[in-house]
């Protein structure tokens, strides 16, 4: 029986460590029949050591978003390792300190601006650099954490993740003519490297089990990596400009 990603390339950044929603997905990806190249940044020997825990060694390619050169090599980088790509998966995000846990009004645009392109016109910048490499039915699917309220602790992060909300809308109109789709999995807390630094965010850690109608194990990622599989699959063709949820069902619920 093949499975859902038979004989897809699959693209996924944002690896650090094989907590992360990103390697789960790969994991996912590659054990539904998927070819997968990761990028990393920073640590890269680090990232390549992540990489040969999954089923198969993933090759990994070296990606800074906010690098000229980095975007306009990525096509090339990712066309040594497959001869196109049929989904990509943005798992990046970053924010200064001062822009989470800390007072809102005060932080300063040079560290607001950085979250902001870090965590949302990226999207932009890494779906226009794989651009030469999407076909027809590839599927782009972005990491979210619901920005439609207002979170403690997530500060100038959630107006990223607005942004990115938005961002993913009007890419999907943009490739919509091209038959590439864009979306996002909002996932609920995941204890993560990124999560942990947010200041505050284990409070959200510690009730969002006990509220989610279907419950929710910050240690288990797989769920999410499952979703974002799903959409980046051939079974969601109509399907873009969406936010899907993998929370446990917390998002349905009032106070």
């Amino acid at each position: 029986m093949s499975g859902l990603l038979e004989g897809k390339r699959i693209l996924v950044t944002g690896v650090i460590t094989d907590s992360s929603i990103a390697f789960h997905t790969a994991r996912v990806a590659q054990e539904q029949g998927a070819e997968v190249v990761l990028t990393g940044y920073g640590r890269i020997k680090l990232v390549e050591r992540i990489a040969g825990r999954l089923p198969r060694t993933a090759p990994v390619i070296e990606l800074d978003v906010t690098n000229e050169q980095h975007l306009a090599g990525l096509a090339g980088a990712v066309s040594e390792h497959v001869d196109g790509l049929d989904g990509v998966v943005h798992s990046i995000g970053y924010a200064p300190e001062s822009c989470l846990g800390s007072e809102f009004m005060r932080a300063p645009w040079e560290d607001v601006s950085q979250a902001l392109q870090i965590s949302a016109y990226s999207l932009n910048s890494l779906t226009r650099a794989c651009l030469p490499l999407l076909g027809e039915g590839a599927s782009v699917v972005g990491m979210d954490f619901d920005a439609r309220v207002a979170w403690p602790a997530y500060d100038w992060m959630g107006v990223a993740k607005a942004a990115l909300e938005s961002t993913a809308r009007y890419l999907a109109r943009e490739l919509g003519p091209s038959g590439i789709r864009v979306n996002l999995v909002s996932a609920g807390p995941v204890r993560t490297m990124a999560a942990k630094s947010i200041p505050g965010f284990g409070e959200l850690e510690d009730t969002w089990g006990q509220r989610a109608p279907l419950g929710w194990n910050v240690e288990d990622p797989e769920p999410v990596g499952r979703t974002v599989c799903g959409v980046l699959s051939d079974w969601l063709p109509k399907t873009t400009g969406s936010m899907i949820m993998a929370d446990g069902g917390f998002h349905a619920l009032g106070a």
